[in-house]
């Protein structure tokens, strides 16, 4: 697996990931997004397959002891993300790079993993208040779960050193050129 290459993009939750992977696949052909697995139901127009696979909490746990995850993690209380091993078979036999749009936990594991074939970003706010505004201009969460997301930013911050880059989104375009720039640099020295 290891000549296999990946681009890891982890970031607190709001932060800007999703945004930026998204302009990402629409420009660049040979990336391809891995759809990770959560257990939890979807989120305003989110697609099973698409988004992500949805999987009940105990088919999530049975998946895990089947040994079908490359990388899981219970992110919340009960609420699990992971990588399945099939993804990135689909992906790597298709001779893409794949992109992990990730939790920063998952993301330092899927780095620990594979090493130098992967390269990990990790996408920082401004700072918290900016965050804690982007949660609440989303609309897809409580005002308990925006509090769960902004505590743990904070914690999620701290990680960052870990990473091979960080990149912080203060404007998204900015950003966005600074990350094409890096991912460019790792799949076509």
């Amino acid at each position: 697996m290891s000549s296999n290459r990946s681009i890891v993009i982890s970031a607190p939750s709001g932060a800007g990931k999703s945004t930026i992977v998204g302009a990402l696949l629409r420009k660049y052909p040979q990336l391809e997004f891995s759809i990770s697995a959560c257990s939890r139901p979807p989120r305003g127009q989110e697609q099973d397959g698409v988004d992500y696979y949805f999987l009940t909490p105990d088919a999530f746990k049975a998946q895990i002891a089947q040994g079908a995850f490359f990388e899981w993690e219970e992110v919340y209380a009960g609420m699990y993300y992971g990588t399945l091993n099939a993804e990135l078979a689909r992906i790597w036999s298709a001779s893409k790079v794949v992109v992990f749009d990730v939790d920063v936990i998952g993301g330092l594991k899927i780095k620990e993993k594979l090493q130098n074939a992967a390269l990990a970003i990790f996408i920082q706010p401004p700072s918290i208040a900016v965050l804690e505004e982007r949660l609440r201009k989303r609309q897809t969460d409580s005002e308990e779960k925006i509090q769960l997301r902004i505590a743990k930013a904070a914690e999620e911050m701290s990680h960052a050193a870990a990473f091979d880059h960080v990149v912080v989104n203060d404007d998204l375009s900015e950003a966005i050129l600074q990350i094409e720039q890096l991912i460019l640099a790792f799949i076509e020295p």
